[in-house]
Order: C-alpha cells, then structure tokens, then sequence
C-alpha cells in the first residue's frame, strides 16, 4: 500500500503520474516512485525515500519521457521506508508496482533464491516482478496471460500493475482484495490522441475522467491507450460495468482552511444534512433506508463488525439499537472477529462499518460472518467499494471525500446512520411509538444547527488546547454513549498530536486509572445530562480531589458543573440518542488545535494510513 497511478496515452506519463500521486497523498506514505516506457526506450524508473515533493525535485533533474507509466506510494510493511524498497520493482524488462500483502512471500523467496533470483529489496512486492519476468522469459508473447500464471503462485492480496519493456503502451493490472479501478479515457478522440488510467482511488483521476470500471476479485486487465480489456479469475474474457462519478474535485481542496481536518470538522453540519436528506418521513413517523430490504422481525441478533474511529461509531450504535428497537447487539472489532471462532446463530445480521470501505480486517470481517450464515450490511461512504460491492446490502453514508487521515465527518455520519437504523428496526418491531419517533426526526432535523453552533466556539476550544498542549498524557473518561465519545476523543488526540491519550468507562477509573490522576493529568468527562449524570460528577468530583485538571464537555444551563471544572465547554440540551453527534465536535477541535499548536503533521500523522487495505 498505498496508492496507485496508472497512465497510458499521448501525454507526458511522468506528470500525469506525479499529480495522481498527489492526490493521494492524505493516504499517508513514506516513499514514492515512478516508472515511466518511451516508444523506442526501455522502462526507466525513479524513487525517493519520504514526501512526494523530493519525487518531483529528483524529476525535474533527470526527466522520465514516455507516454505510459504507472506511480506508486509506499507505506512500509515489509521492509523499511527506503529507497530501495520503493516501488516500481524491475527485474529483467518487467516492472510493478503492488498495494497489498503476499502471504507466502518466504517460501516463494526461498524458491526463487534457489534457481539463482537476486532480490534488491526487502519487499515482498518484489516476489511479482521476478514471477512474471521468469513466465515471460519462458517464450509466451502474452503479456496479460503471463501476469496471471504468476499471480496464480501467490498468497495474499494485490492491487498490481506491470508493466513490459517489449510491451509500448500497454499495462497489466489486477486485483485480489485491494482496491483498483480503471478510468476510461474519452473514446471519441482521435486515434493519436486516446488514453486510458489504472487508479486505487478515483480522486487521482478525477480531474481526467469520469468514467471508471471497478475490477472485481480475481480480475485482470490489459490496458492500452485505445481500449481496456477485463478477464476473471478463470481467465475469460468479461465486461465490466462501468459507472461515473458525481463528486466534484474541489471538494478535496482545503478552501482557506489551514488544514483538511479541520475543513471537514466544519463541513459536518452539511455533511449531516446530507446524510439525512430524503431519509426522514415524520408525517408517516417513519425513515426511508434505500439500497436494504430486511425482515427486520427474523433478526434475532446483530454484530456489528468495524476498526478504528468505525469501531467506536460501531460501539454507539450498539447502545442506539438496544434502547430503541431492543435487539440484542454484540459489538467486535473486524480484526480479531475472525481470529476467535466466533458463534454465529441463525437470525444473526452482521453489519460492516468502513469510510473507506476498503479496510482490509473488516473486508476479511464481512466475508467470514457471511460464510457462518449472517445475513450482512455495510455501512460505507465509497459507492463501489469493495465492502460496499460484497455486502448483501448497503447503506451509503453520503458524507463526500474525507482526505484528512484522522476521521471527523465520515465518522459523525456513522452516527447518523445509526440514528436511522434504530428507528428503522425499532418501528418494524413495534418498539418505539409513532409520536415518539416524530419527535426524535423533528429534533435530529435541527442537529446541523447546533453544530454550527459549536463550530462557533473554536476560539474557545483553542484557549483550552493552548493551556494543555504541553501534558504528557490525557484521560477521557464518559458513560453510557459518552463512553465511546470518549474513546472517540482519546482516539483523535493520540492520531494527529502524538501525546497519549486513553479513554475509560467513568465507573471504571476507580477499578485503575485514578492511579494516575495528579497536578499534572487533564482529564476530559463528557458530563451530559442524562442517564448516570449524577454518577459522572461523582467521577469528576474525585478527580479533583486528587489535584487533576478538568475539562468538562456539559450541557447547555448546567450552572453546577462549573464548579468542579478547570475548564467547560458546552453543547446544545438534545436527546441522549443525538449526544454523541454534537459531543464529538469540540473533542476533535480540542485535538486538532492540540496537534496544530504543537506544530505536528495534523492532516497526514506520522505512520497512519486513510484506508488501512492491509491485515
């Protein structure tokens, strides 16, 4: 991983390439390269250790021409961020590029060494490039043919693309658990002037095409600047939808915000709007989820699967679902769900959360709930995404690209989902009544008010991050949904500031972590009122009474809690269903600010990737 450009046409392939590559920078990576094929030249390759723009500098020395190419960003797995373990691979006349994991990698290392392979790298990457050089080598003239014997020794997962020295203008690409489309070039165009891209993201082809066909798994593909064509698993020829994209470019620039982060922090009150609208229908005291059709009464059990920042929305939802529609919820992270031979009972329905959807533990989460029986759901923002194309259903979060690392917008329109879902299974189920639920839609329709309003108090929340950027260490602390806020919370300040963070359960710090409260520990408590408000304070009242420093997230007209606080913010007076959605706002100020004041990468943090494609 992470980040793949493909270009076959009559443009310079070495510009077309480096600017993709741009585009997917908020991946996070620690290496670049980029190997580009003239008409009448061999394959010539260039790399560089670190950001994108000494790529470029190195470029600009030694110019690559060619009209066909393919680009690579690394973010290490086998071996370390050097120069030599970047992408593009050459051995003999064959050089790839690959986003994924080769499980076998020492087995087919060892083989390889034995008949006299020298490697360059630590990758296992490279593994490919001496696979299909040796079944070129072996006298076939069938480009694509040759990537897929290769590919049919190996283990793992792949986004790949190949390129041939005796091959002008041509790319093989494939894809086996990693996410890889094409983009298809305008047709009409004279016969010199067509071209065709390969892209594991489409917002490094956006600006030069529309049209895109996502490759399924197992499929390869021989790609030319006059045509692309698609072959399964089994080696015959199929055709592939194609679908365009909507979503316009400018929405991935930072429009005067100092960082994407905090762009998208202030674009989640539209963010919400959309996620809500045409989904609401309080005259029939009902909600519309398009894209599922359940028998929401066969449902005796839900898991809900997910990683990371999806996790804790996963963890909300759990709570949103009990109260409401009272179905029993398990909550497991996707990385170990598969590991712990789970218990999967008829009735079970197993729901996928990913921003990406192109997260490879929950992707390998959905496809073993799915072989133990479950009926499954995604909830996903990518439209074609993988998890998106292999779930039985699909629910689209509608919240546009997220490019900052650390997730704001995706993750509060997770929230939203769940908001809907619960009310979807709660009125199927006849446990909620119709005036109940009119008056939760009428609320949530004036959510996205309150959270302008709590995007106002930014300078208020940058005075706090300013008196605490200096702490060691943070302790979140929140019960009932205000405890995966918390986790939430810690999650984002450890991501994008680097100090350490944890979140806990507010009946748990006795059982541990007031061992660690002192003059020198912030603790934040979601204090909101609502169900165990009365304990909470309990919980702050003996933090202060061991010297911590505490900073509130309160409610709208609690005068009390002002006096067991160093520091309050507070936010609007909603329903405990939709606290987690205004609560999270001034957490992710609170980090963001945090982060910028101490001068850190906020928007591509050390060693994080966007979409996380690898176990």
């Amino acid at each position: 991983m992470c980040g793949i450009v493909g270009y076959t046409g009559y443009r310079e392939a070495s510009t077309l390439l480096l600017d993709g590559l741009r585009r997917l920078e908020y991946r996070g990576y620690d290496s670049a390269g980029v190997a580009v094929l003239g008409h009448n030249t061999p394959v010539r390759i260039a790399r560089s250790e670190g950001r994108l723009a000494r790529l470029r500098e190195l470029l600009d020395r030694e110019p690559l021409a060619g009209q066909c190419g393919i680009g690579h960003t690394r973010w290490a797995t086998h071996g370390r961020p050097t120069e030599v373990n970047a992408h593009p691979h050459r051995q003999g006349k064959v050089s790839i590029i690959h986003n994924g994991i080769i499980e076998n990698h020492l087995e087919l290392r060892a083989r390889l060494e034995s008949v006299g392979c020298k490697f360059s790298s630590e990758t296992d990457s490279e593994i490919f490039a001496h696979l299909v050089d040796r079944e070129m080598s072996g006298g076939t003239s069938d480009f694509r043919a040759a990537v897929a014997s290769a590919l049919g020794k190996v283990r793992g997962t792949w986004a790949i693309c190949v390129l041939h020295d005796d091959h002008p203008f041509e790319i093989v690409a494939a894809r086996h658990n990693a996410p890889l489309l094409l983009g298809l070039g305008d047709e009409t165009r004279p016969a010199g002037q067509r071209e065709n891209f390969i892209a594991s993201d489409v917002a490094a082809i956006l600006e030069h095409t529309r049209r895109v066909i996502d490759l399924d798994e197992g499929d390869t593909a021989l790609v030319t600047r006059e045509s692309v064509a698609v072959f399964d698993a089994a080696g015959k020829p199929v055709t592939r939808a194609e679908r365009r994209i909507d979503w316009n470019l400018l929405t991935a620039e930072k429009e005067g915000f100092k960082h994407f982060m905090l762009k998208e922090i202030h674009e989640q009150p539209r963010v919400l709007s959309d996620t809500l609208a045409g989904r609401l229908l309080p005259q029939q005291a009902d909600v519309r989820l398009d894209g599922i059709d359940l028998d929401v009464t066969a449902i005796r059990r839900i898991t809900l699967l997910a990683c990371g920042t999806s996790y804790h929305a996963a963890l909300c939802g759990k709570y949103m679902l009990e109260r409401v529609a009272r179905i029993p919820v398990d909550v497991d992270l996707a990385s170990e769900f598969r590991y712990r031979d789970p218990v999967v009972e008829p009735g079970t329905l197993g729901v996928v959360i990913s921003q990406s959807g192109e997260t490879a533990d929950t992707l390998a989460a959905l496809r073993e709930v799915k072989r133990l029986g479950a009926s499954t759901l995604a909830i996903c923002n990518v439209v074609g995404s993988t998890i998106a194309r292999t779930a039985d259903q699909v629910i689209h979060t509608h919240a546009g690209p997220e490019v900052s690392v650390a997730s704001t917008k995706a993750f509060t329109s997770q929230l939203t989902i769940f908001v809907l879902l619960a009310l979807y299974f709660g009125k199927r189920r006849g446990q909620i009544a119709d005036t109940e639920i009119q008056r939760l839609l009428g609320e949530l329709s004036a959510i996205p008010e309150a959270m302008g309003h709590l995007l106002g108090q930014l300078p208020a929340v940058r005075t706090i991050a300013r008196r605490y950027m200096h702490a060691r260490d943070f302790l979140y602390l929140g019960r009932g949904l205000g405890y995966p806020v918390a986790l939430e919370g810690a999650l984002k300040l450890k991501e994008i500031s680097y100090v350490h963070a944890e979140g806990y359960a507010s009946g748990e710090m006795k059982h541990g972590p007031i061992a660690l409260v002192d003059e020198n520990l912030p603790v934040v408590v979601i204090a909101l009122r609502g169900p165990g408000y009365e304990k909470v304070l309990s919980n702050l009242a003996e933090v202060r009474a061991r010297g911590g420093k505490i900073i509130s997230l309160a409610t709208v007209g609690d005068a009390a809690i002002a006096d067991l606080s160093d520091d309050v913010v507070l936010v609007p007076d909603v329903d405990e269903l939709f606290q987690p959605l205004v609560a999270s706002i001034p957490l992710q100020l609170l980090a963001y600010h945090i982060a910028d004041l101490r001068g850190t990468d906020v928007d591509q943090p050390r060693n994080l990737a966007k979409s996380v494609t690898v176990e």
